[in-house]
């Protein structure tokens, strides 16, 4: 009915079928012919042709009307898919834990802001048992996170390598022979532990030190506990904490060593008053990967996301 509109909106708007037939490039009969179609299909004529110049009937009032509607709505549809492709508007929902979402996340939505400034970004944290549920019903667009999540769900694209660092007090007399290890502030930022020529410290010379660790199932802790078990001992926990950034602190008043991810050591101030200590062994180092649900339908705004990832 409305395939033809406008043949239909011509001929109304130049109230003649040879002006419109000029403007439309076809033949005047040819486009009689199809405006009859249009009314036998609607059962009543579009045109009073006993007028010069001709008009709408009540039937083709009611036509244009529609057919301007439709119009509009095919407009807004156009703008709505162009400004998509074109990132002028658009959508972005991500989660990470605590440290991801203040330390890798937020200064990669700066970025992706300052190309895209329409796209809307919502960033969300929690603990992995909550962002994989909000991944898998549709609620995240990507999670950043260092565990496994099953590949029969999820896609992932590979974001980096962390290492886990152990960073003790000064004042801690086994720092003293362990001059050789030690790794400063500025050393960490320049990743100088990444070398093969910087020496990974013998864990068992920190056995009798109290130690700060995170809460019982946490990454960090698991890994930090099988490096302490690697090295003989089992570590004297003085406090246990649920946030990296939180032991790191707690570490920089003197209370006790701390494993801590290379990220977060990298992105806060310096601690003047502790040291730090590449660990060896395959658990203080983890892959991080951005997740995101398997078959879903990739949006603009996800793909240059994850080209900026890469980049």
């Amino acid at each position: 009915m409305f395939t033809w509109k406008k043949y239909v909106y011509e001929v109304y708007k130049e109230k003649s079928f040879s002006k419109a037939a000029q403007n439309l490039y076809i033949s005047q009969p040819s486009l009689s012919a199809r405006i009859k179609k249009i009314e036998q299909r609607l059962g009543s004529p579009l045109f009073d042709r006993s007028t010069t110049p001709i008009r709408l009937t009540e039937v083709g009032e009611a036509y244009i009307k529609a057919a301007e509607e439709i119009s509009q709505i095919e407009q807004q549809m156009e703008n709505y898919i162009n400004n998509l492709n074109t990132l002028r508007s658009g959508h972005l929902s991500m989660g990470g834990s605590n440290l991801f979402a203040a330390y890798v996340l937020t200064p990669m939505i700066t970025r992706f802001k300052q190309t895209y400034p329409e796209v809307t970004i919502k960033l969300t944290e929690g603990n992995t048992d909550q962002l994989e549920l909000l991944l898998s019903n549709n609620t995240l667009d990507f999670v950043i996170d260092y565990y496994h999540y099953d590949n029969a769900l999820f896609s992932r694209e590979f974001y980096c390598d962390e290492d886990i660092l152990l960073a003790v007090p000064k004042h801690f007399g086994e720092n003293v022979r362990l001059a050789r290890y030690q790794l400063s502030y500025k050393e960490i930022k320049q990743k100088r532990y990444l070398r093969p020529d910087c020496p990974a410290v013998p864990l068992k010379n920190f056995s009798d030190i109290p130690f700060i660790m995170l809460t019982p199932g946490n990454d960090t802790r698991i890994r930090g506990d099988k490096l302490c078990k690697e090295a003989g001992f089992h570590p004297n926990i003085v406090l246990e904490l649920n946030q990296q950034a939180t032991a790191y602190m707690a570490a920089s008043t003197q209370l006790g060593a701390a494993f801590i991810s290379d990220i977060l050591v990298s992105q806060l101030p310096s601690f003047e008053n502790l040291v730090y200590y590449k660990l060896g062994g395959d658990a203080s180092r983890r892959q991080i990967f951005f997740y995101y649900k398997r078959h879903k339908y990739i949006t603009r705004a996800m793909q240059e996301f994850i080209t900026m990832v890469h980049m």
